[in-house]
């Protein structure tokens, strides 16, 4: 019996996770491949769980466990009737309105109903195993173990061994005969419950426990749970599931927006819950409060300096604290559970939390914060939830301290920034951020064993960190929109306006008058594009240009009079801040005719005339991830409908994280296309000019179309690369161009240049 129930809820959550990433993957096409779609995907899914516990504990409470069974059977039959699952043809988001409405609807179309009847699964076998009578039925919790250890196979298993090796459609197969395998699973589970004797939960004798309770421990049988406890769950499980939206955004925003970065948080998450509500935890609840702070800490730190995640060091940090975190939560939450008679009503809270977390992250948070503030926003929040380590004396001046140090502290600190930045030698301000960040990490680790004290200390040393960064480059314009965080910054000391998406540098312009209309960054005149337009410039007809990512607008430079150039650009707000003159000029000065095409670079670039190009560059960028639907070789057929006899496709492939060369080596192998590539490194005194390091690769139909790009020595040939694959539109292998940055220190070194 206990086998059955086990593999039945294995099964259940294996299919759950499952289709999350899978689902995920067939929309984000149709957004521009933003970080934003599997936030609010997530969202959904979080909102279809919440009515699935809903429905357990409702119909358990109506119907009574056995006729529930009956009642399930009969949805889960029904939910077949809506296999395999997809997205629909036409299916096409609002290009100026916001498309999470859209997206909301298609979800609930598509993959609603069989989410729904297979989220219910957990509580509701648990629940009926409670009632079978069987030796451990008095404390079904370790169940749940089996149920999130199941979620965590699917998740690890989608992006290792079934994205790269089964497309889309094989996928979707693929699941609906595991939900066939899942219906009969649970109908023997119904079997086993109608033919056991009807008997009620009864409560577990407690256990020891190795941290003094500092919350009310589950209450006695029959005892009626209060409002306090029921909110407390509330926010020990909304807070684990804020912070993994908003880690999970932080970390693909700079890489790319798939699979492989979506589950690696949630497994964690889920590993919290398969650890913490095991029969015999391997590691205790005491040893993770104990040692939250040493990963929090630096963790502070990191938002005090300002810097993103990546590098070997930095971007493990942020996962590995998210952990102990989310251990640390969903402890409080295994030890105040309450009897199986509560268990629906008890999961239900939980997911409650774990909803409101979803919805304030990527519905709310965006609407009230200009920048990714949520993240560090509940990182305090879960430290002010941490149990306190030391014996509660009630003392009046214990609670006057608990803010009164961490006044005294973010005074102090302020200070000591303030007067760092008024001295102008960088190696000073390096050495002097260096000293005053391992006294606040002290100081903060001083106050961990009072919770509301050490939250209070951690959101100072945060706070640091908007301090610091107004004194570097001060933020001209900044606004949030569902495709990422833009920011207009000055360089008052060069004399530059930059234009941010996240934390990568998208195009600058001089306020000189004399290089306003130079194109500066990755677009220089010396580099890979300058190249491939003087190249173009060269051809007999060069009338029809397209730019897939409008950026600041920088390369209008390169326009002729009487040209045509199309911008293709997904989001409002950056064709907004591109023709604002208080900020860039490009678009206003450019000879040519411009015109902006708003919507996702796939759509739109389909209703233009066929052959109506010269020349395509691709410079689609959300942060430093490129949107890979725009890279598959339904893309690049795509594109050669578009290019005119003789024309060109240029693409941006610059990226710390993934390194696009064979994939293109593939597509143009595959399109038969002659394909060159040019990583350019820029000397010192180009770093000076503002020129940026850039890698671009060149398509063409022939040779004799490169042009003089053919016999450029900077220029060398792409070839095919079995390892990578080829990319298609429900097909790709991220795991075989992924590559780890070397680690980079996050300061420079008064004695040398930054390794």
């Amino acid at each position: 019996m206990l086998g059955f129930f086990a593999l039945s809820l294995f099964v259940s959550a294996t299919l759950l996770f499952w289709v999350q990433p899978m689902f995920t993957k067939m929309v984000l096409p149709l957004l521009g491949g933003t970080p934003a779609v599997w936030n609010t995907c997530l969202v959904f899914y979080q909102g279809a769980l919440l009515a699935g516990y809903v429905y357990a504990h409702v119909s358990a409470r109506w119907l009574g466990v056995r006729w529930q069974a009956v009642l399930h059977l009969g949805w889960l039959m029904l939910a077949l009737l809506v296999l395999p699952i997809g997205v629909g043809a036409g299916q096409t988001p609002p290009v100026t309105a916001s498309p999470i409405p859209w997206l909301f609807l298609l979800l609930l179309v598509s993959v609603g109903f069989p989410f729904f009847v297979i989220s219910a699964t957990a509580p509701m076998l648990q629940k009926w195993f409670s009632h079978t009578g069987h030796r451990a039925a008095q404390d079904p919790y370790f169940l749940y173990a089996a149920s999130n250890l199941g979620s965590m196979v699917a998740l690890l298993a989608y992006p290792t061994l079934l994205e790269p090796y089964l497309h889309l459609a094989e996928q979707t197969r693929a699941w609906s005969v595991g939900y066939g395998l899942l219906a009969l699973l649970i109908a023997v589970c119904g079997v086993l419950l109608w033919r056991s004797p009807s008997v009620a939960p009864k409560a577990p004798e407690p256990g020891p426990a190795s941290l003094a309770p500092t919350r009310p421990e589950g209450a006695a049988e029959g005892e009626a749970l209060t409002v306090g406890r029921r909110l407390w769950w509330v926010l020990l499980s909304f807070a684990p599931s804020s912070l993994l939206l908003g880690v999970t955004t932080y970390i693909t925003t700079d890489i790319a927006s798939v699979p492989l970065l979506w589950v690696m948080p949630l497994s964690l998450y889920l590993l919290s819950f398969v650890l913490v509500f095991a029969r015999r935890p391997i590691l205790s609840h005491e040893l993770m409060v104990r040692l939250q702070p040493f990963l929090i800490l630096p963790l502070a730190l990191l938002f005090l300096w300002g810097l993103p995640a990546e590098g070997n060091l930095v971007l493990p940090l942020h996962l590995v604290a998210f952990f102990f975190t989310a251990m640390v939560c969903h402890g409080e939450l295994a030890r105040s559970r309450p009897p199986a008679a509560n268990l629906t009503e008890f999961y239900l809270w939980l997911s409650v939390g774990g909803v409101l977390g979803g919805l304030f992250n990527a519905l709310l948070a965006p609407l009230i914060f200009k920048t990714v503030v949520e993240y560090p926003l509940i990182i305090v929040l879960a430290c002010l939830l941490r149990p306190q380590l030391t014996a509660d004396t009630r003392k009046p001046w214990d609670l006057i301290l608990d803010f009164g140090l961490p006044l005294t502290f973010g005074v102090l600190l302020a200070v000591l920034i303030l007067m760092v930045q008024a001295s102008a030698a960088e190696v000073a301000i390096t050495g002097a951020m260096i000293i005053i960040s391992g006294g606040a990490a002290m100081v903060c680790y001083s106050f961990a064993p009072r919770p509301l004290r050490f939250g209070l200390g951690v959101a100072v040393i945060m706070l640091g960190g908007v301090l610091y960064a107004s004194g570097q480059y001060p933020v001209m314009h900044q606004e949030r929109s569902f495709f990422g965080v833009l920011q207009v910054r000055t360089d008052t000391v060069r004399q530059y306006h930059m234009l941010y998406h996240g934390t990568t540098l998208h195009g600058a312009q001089s306020l000189e008058l004399a290089r306003r209309r130079e194109p500066l960054t990755y677009f220089h005149a010396s580099g890979p594009i300058g190249q491939v337009f003087t190249a173009f410039s060269h051809k007999p007809r060069h009338q029809n240009v397209a730019i897939i990512g409008l950026g600041t607008g920088t390369m209008a430079c390169y326009a002729w009079p009487k040209q045509h150039w199309t911008f293709y650009e997904i989001d409002p707000a950056v064709e907004r801040i591109a023709r604002d003159p208080r900020y860039f000029t490009f678009l206003k000065d450019c000879p040519a005719q411009v015109e902006v095409v708003l919507g996702d670079a796939r759509l739109t670039l389909a209703q233009a005339p066929d052959r109506h190009y010269d020349l395509i560059v691709f410079d689609a960028f959300s942060s430093d991830a490129v949107p890979l639907h725009l890279i598959s070789r339904e893309a690049i057929r795509l594109y050669l409908t578009k290019l005119a006899e003789g024309g060109l496709l240029a693409f941006n492939i610059s990226n710390r994280y993934l390194n696009l060369m064979p994939v293109f080596g593939n597509l143009a192998q595959d399109a038969g296309l002659v394909c060159l590539y040019q990583d350019n490194w820029v000397s010192e005194a180009e770093q000076n000019a503002f020129y940026i390091r850039s890698m671009w690769v060149v398509m063409a139909r022939t040779q004799a179309d490169l042009g003089e790009l053919a016999a450029d020595q900077r220029w060398t040939a792409l070839a095919k690369n079995p390892q990578a694959g080829l990319w298609t539109d429900d097909f790709s292998n991220v795991l075989s161009v992924f590559r780890w940055p070397a680690f980079k220190l996050p300061f420079n070194l008064p004695w040398g240049r930054n390794p």
